[in-house]
């Protein structure tokens, strides 16, 4: 049996009688669907919409909170990328905005006005970067450091850290700006075929398509300086401020660089191929990040902000992470569940905190219906008509469930139905004694559906 999904229209009236051309065109598309052998599951109009969530999630933040760098704005969500400077944090949005909390001293966290498109952010001490869908940057903070070289475009990657740029051109060349100070603003002019960029607070990190690693700026420490581990096979990297990391194809990591506080002392079961499993790096001022396929983080290096203690609810489902000076970014996989939108005149699209293992959804015109996987029912939104008042009977074993205008029907794994909400045209009246059996049912504006079996159906208008 097919299943169909139908928006008829939008009939914004309580009172029944103006819905009345809507149920006469439903009732007419459930005959022509019988006549061509088709049951139409059609859960009322669908003024709220529901669709599975996309891949993204909450973000976490842990460590120094002096700037409120880690205190995440409350009601956020839709992010898919996260960046962390100096005393700040940014994250981008799958609608392409940018939010940013934390130090705003320079104006780091000052969105500029009318920004939108955004694929990629970045954030620097007291700057940010965005990235956006035409290959052109835009920057914001400490004026000092925020001047776009003239002409940039054709941009496929940014970095931000200390008080310099990079970019990513996607001819594989890199163009800096910012500070000088140790020749971090400037590339060699015989750097390409560039991949992925890093930058430190005074030294930059390149990789190249051939695995291979360049390095340039500062080296007081040692952190431009390649090892013989990170001189191949290298898939990503990433520069705290005076260290430098390397993620390897077979998913172990090196450092390098400064080591006064363990920044650059890699965990021995991420230098093992057989435990590392290693999939994303990050580094921050003086401590370090690395995501495991299995979601979990590992941490080393200070921890005198607590940045270095991953909290538990960074414990598992991590897909991001990002490291700022004296505090870390994760970014979590969404929970499962349902996602609302369009009127919310009567709460029909407010889903209910920590609704989980739902199985299936309906959509009525000012009330909706969720499905458990335990077989019990959520509903919530207009309840005028009692149409979300799910009676005892329907609080267990249910299997389907289908939205009418102001009312709703459950189908039990028994094959008998539930029905509750309007019957102002006996839609809720269930045929006594000669319904059971069911397979399917249907709710239309004013009537119901039942499929009995695989060959027969019931309609009651």
């Amino acid at each position: 049996m097919k299943s169909l999904l139908s928006v008829v229209g939008h009939f914004h009236s309580r009172s029944t009688a103006s819905r009345r051309p809507l149920a006469r065109l439903l009732s007419l598309a459930s005959a022509a669907l019988l006549a061509s052998g088709l049951l139409a599951v059609w859960a009322g109009p669908l003024a709220a919409p529901m669709a599975a969530a996309a891949p993204i999630g909450p973000v976490v933040a842990w460590g120094s909170n002096d700037q409120g760098q880690t205190t995440v704005p409350g009601g956020m969500s839709g992010v898919t990328a996260i960046a962390a400077g100096g005393a700040h944090s940014l994250a981008l949005r799958a609608n392409g905005t940018v939010v940013a909390w934390g130090d705003n001293s320079n104006g780091q966290i000052t969105i500029p006005g009318g920004l939108s498109d955004v694929t990629a952010i970045a954030a620097g001490s007291s700057h940010s970067l965005a990235l956006r869908s035409n290959g052109t940057v835009v920057a914001w903070g400490n004026n000092s450091w925020t001047t776009i070289p003239g002409g940039l475009s054709g941009v496929t990657a940014i970095a931000a850290h200390g008080n310099h740029s990079l970019a990513l051109k996607s001819d594989g060349t890199v163009v800096a700006w910012g500070s000088n100070t140790y020749g971090e603003g400037a590339v060699p002019a015989s750097l390409s075929g560039v991949t992925a960029i890093a930058a430190g607070y005074f030294h930059n990190l390149f990789l190249k398509s051939d695995g291979t690693v360049v390095a340039w700026g500062d080296n007081t420490y040692g952190q431009s300086t390649i090892p013989a581990g990170a001189l191949s096979g290298v898939s990503a990297i990433s520069a705290g401020d005076l260290h430098s990391l390397a993620l390897r194809s077979d998913g172990t990591v090196v450092a390098w660089g400064d080591n006064t506080y363990g920044q650059a002392s890699v965990p021995a079961a991420l230098q093992n191929p057989t435990t590392a499993h290693v999939i994303a790096i990050a580094g921050g001022g003086y401590h370090s990040l690395a995501l495991r396929s299995d979601g979990t983080v590992v941490a080393w290096g200070s921890n005198g902000s607590g940045q270095t203690t991953v909290p538990a609810a960074a414990s598992s489902g991590v897909t991001a992470i990002a490291a700022g000076g004296y505090h870390s970014l994760a970014l979590l996989a969404p929970v499962p569940g349902p996602v609302a939108w369009g009127r919310n005149t009567f709460g029909e699209t407010t889903v209910p905190a920590g609704l989980s293992g739902v199985t299936a959804m309906a959509a009525g015109d000012f009330h909706t219906l969720a499905l458990r996987s335990d077989g019990t029912v959520v509903a919530w939104g207009d309840n005028y008509f009692g149409q979300t008042t799910v009676p005892a009977a329907a609080s267990s074993g249910v299997i389907s469930i289908a939205a009418g205008n102001s009312y709703s029907l459950a189908l039990k794994s028994n094959g008998t139905v539930v029905a509750w909400g309007d019957n102002s045209s006996g839609q809720t009246t269930i045929p006594a004694g000669a319904l059971s059996g069911v397979t399917a049912i249907a709710a239309g504006g004013f009537h119901s559906l039942a499929q009995i079996g695989r060959a027969s159906c019931r309609e009651r208008v």
